[in-house]
């Protein structure tokens, strides 16, 4: 999509590039640290993706659960992002990861979607895959709260 906003349908399009610099300079560092790249940007959902690395991983060579479910907070408030057509602070209010199978490969891609978006409160879902088997991992479903 490249580094400017379009307009679809009447929405504003966030640039991918957009995307990863906001991401860039106003997230935690050590989310930073997990080397998160935001892949793709719609007018409902974002997608993010993550590398494998030792950093993440645990015995067995399976990425940490911990890791997993902070990508999928992340890709989900990018997915707030994408439906109020642009960066709106929101808060986690919960947050449930099901863990499906061992997170294993080169890298976790991560789509998350908006499925009911009302004044105060948007309600996400995200699932998480290993790359390059396309294997489901887990899957995650998330409230956020939008602050007036």
């Amino acid at each position: 999509m490249g580094g400017r906003a379009r307009c679809i349908r009447g929405r504003i399009m966030i640039a991918i590039q957009t995307a990863q610099d906001f991401l860039k300079d106003n997230f935690a560092q050590w989310i930073l640290d997990m080397g998160i790249a935001v892949t793709e940007m719609s007018d409902d959902g974002a997608t993010l993706e993550i590398p494998i690395t030792p950093h993440i991983e645990r015995v067995g060579g399976i990425v940490c659960g911990q890791a997993l479910s902070s990508l999928a907070d992340t890709a989900m408030v990018f997915a707030c992002f994408s439906a109020m057509d642009g960066f709106k602070p929101v808060a986690t209010t919960n947050l449930e990861t099901r863990f499906l199978s061992g997170a294993k490969g080169e890298r976790i891609t991560c789509a998350a979607r908006v499925i009911k978006q009302g004044r105060s409160l948007i309600f996400c879902e995200a699932t998480l895959t290993a790359m390059p088997s396309t294997r489901a991992v887990a899957s995650a479903s998330a409230t956020f709260f939008v602050p007036n």
